[in-house]
């Protein structure tokens, strides 16, 4: 294993075609707070997060994943990172050096082995934030993020080998879980036929709050391709919406903790432990439970973003 290691997720960047909508659902529906943007880019950040920023949105002719950013130790810990991925034959789209975005910092950025773009980064100025009070149903902090891979077993294991991160277990041979702290997994990798965007998923303070965002976020009109149900992996419950460009984001409740490393064994789960008390159902959707982004290639692959 690696000695430097990510820290923790720090926020996803997309684009889409129609950038008005995008960023009111994500700050009058789904609860976040915009702390910057002009000129077709947005930075949205979490209440109850230091991060400078959860969500990044930027107006672009197609949507796309644009990079998905992981935090480190201190400026050390990024350039070791960036040898390491590089040995590993990765392509570096920038060296590390100072960042131009909210909060500053030092960072790189590469292509992952599906040709996603990955950010590393230290020495972010953190935002104010507050603790969230009880019934206050909006996102707490980013909780993870799940991409598509047609080969997600290699793509796990160079995750680990690279960038440090645990495996936490297996639904079936299809879906598996990374973490990179604490929380039962960070990221998640789906065996899909392109390399795409799965889902972004957002963390509430409890049930009652995850119950009442729900509810706001219903009231607004906006579909609900699957939930309410409970999985198995993680002991959360979900809920899965889709925003005004299609994209698939969560809400779920606190996530299980591993403690110790050392102790914890990943475990393998079948198929029906995604829907545990068998109540989730698809409303307003005719077709299965996510597969609007399943079958579409992601234009974003192997091309860097602009910003």
């Amino acid at each position: 294993m690696p000695q430097a290691r990510v820290s923790h997720l720090r926020h996803v960047g997309v684009a889409v075609p129609d950038y008005d909508k995008q960023v009111d659902f994500y700050e009058n529906t789904w609860g976040l707070k915009k702390v910057d943007g002009e000129n077709g880019i947005t930075f949205l950040a979490a209440e109850g997060s230091p991060e400078q920023y959860i969500l990044r949105i930027r107006k672009a002719p197609e949507r796309r994943i644009d990079l998905i950013a992981f935090g480190a130790r201190d400026q050390a810990a990024v350039d070791e990172l960036a040898g390491q991925v590089a040995a590993a034959g990765a392509k570096l789209i920038a060296e590390p050096g100072p960042l131009q975005t909210p909060g500053g910092g030092y960072g790189f950025r590469f292509f992952d082995p599906d040709g996603r773009t990955v950010e590393v980064s230290s020495d972010v100025a953190p935002r104010a934030f507050r603790v969230l009070e009880e019934r206050e149903a909006i996102p707490k902090k980013l909780s993870h993020v799940v991409v598509n891979s047609p080969n997600p077993q290699p793509v796990m294991e160079w995750y680990e080998q690279n960038l440090g991160f645990r495996c936490s277990g297996w639904l079936g041979d299809w879906f598996g879980f990374l973490r990179c702290g604490p929380d039962f997994h960070t990221v998640a990798i789906v065996r899909g036929e392109y390399a795409n965007l799965h889902h972004i998923s957002f963390e509430l303070r409890g049930f009652d709050e995850w119950m009442r965002g729900v509810g706001r976020v219903l009231a607004a009109g906006t579909p609900m391709p699957f939930g309410l149900g409970s999985h198995a992996p993680a002991s959360s419950s979900f809920a899965y919406f889709l925003d005004p460009n299609g994209n698939t984001s969560e809400y779920i409740i606190p996530q299980e903790q591993v403690v110790d490393d050392r102790a914890y064994e990943a475990k393998v789960w079948s198929g029906a432990t995604g829907d545990v008390w068998g109540t989730a159902r698809s409303q307003n959707m005719p077709e299965a439970p996510l597969r609007d982004q399943r079958g579409q290639p992601d234009p974003g692959v192997w091309v860097a973003p602009p910003v």
